[in-house]
């Protein structure tokens, strides 16, 4: 379905990999491990797996200690000897991620734009009240919406709904933008408009459709908004 502007009138964003930069948190391991982007990755793979799989077995904890558990596991697989406070030390960084250059000119323009702007992430509340200090973009904010008000993750269309519930506006008003191809699906399943921010110039997913619409910046986004 080609994407509809006219019915957005409230927008959504995912947190990390969307208005943050995860990949900062190499930066981290670098100083504990000799070769830290393939521990990066694995990482990060295994954090989101893990949720997946959760989401099924009826698993649940918060995506912080999801991480925890995915870092342990990929240093683990690489041998890498690092303690527990180090490991506490790694995931710390969490709390302060860079927030990608476009982000809060985009959400202002969406916000002097007559849109509401919202966060709905997997990150539980003390994540991302950090992350939204952090990258000072608490004023534009309307709120923040975490996975763990429902105890589900991301791609559940529980989330997506949970999140048109407390907003108060219908689900087919809402555009959820985010970095990630899982959670465009899972929004776009919601009854949601799924925008995929591309900002590394990938290929899309070959199953289950394409997205709404594609942008590489949230500035591009604006525009498509008209504001």
């Amino acid at each position: 379905m080609a994407f509809d502007s006219d019915r957005v009138s409230t927008v959504t964003f995912d947190s990390y990999s969307t208005l943050v930069d995860v990949d900062a948190a190499e930066k981290a391991l670098a100083e504990r491990v000799a070769d830290p982007e393939p521990v990066s990755k694995l990482w990060r793979a295994r954090s989101l797996e893990y949720t997946f799989v959760a989401n099924h077995i009826d698993a649940y904890q918060t995506f912080y200690e999801m991480n925890r558990d995915a870092l342990e596991y990929a240093l683990s697989v690489h041998d890498a000897d690092v303690s527990a406070d180090e490991r506490d030390e790694i995931l710390a960084v969490y709390h302060e991620l860079d927030v990608f250059d476009d982000v809060r000119s985009g959400i202002e323009r969406l916000r002097d734009g007559g849109y509401d702007c919202y966060v709905v992430s997997n990150g539980n509340p003390e994540m991302l009240d950090s992350m939204v200090e952090h990258a000072d973009i608490g004023d534009l904010l309307s709120d923040t919406i975490s996975a763990d008000e429902v105890r589900t993750f991301k791609p559940d269309a529980e989330l997506y709904r949970h999140a048109a519930d407390r907003i108060d506006v219908p689900v087919e008003e809402l555009a959820h933008v985010t970095a990630g191809w899982f959670d465009v699906m899972g929004a776009r399943h919601a009854g949601l408009q799924g925008v995929w921010l591309n900002r590394k110039d990938m290929p899309w997913e070959p199953f289950d459709g394409d997205p709404d619409l594609t942008v590489e910046s949230l500035s591009e986004f604006a525009d498509e908004l008209g504001v």
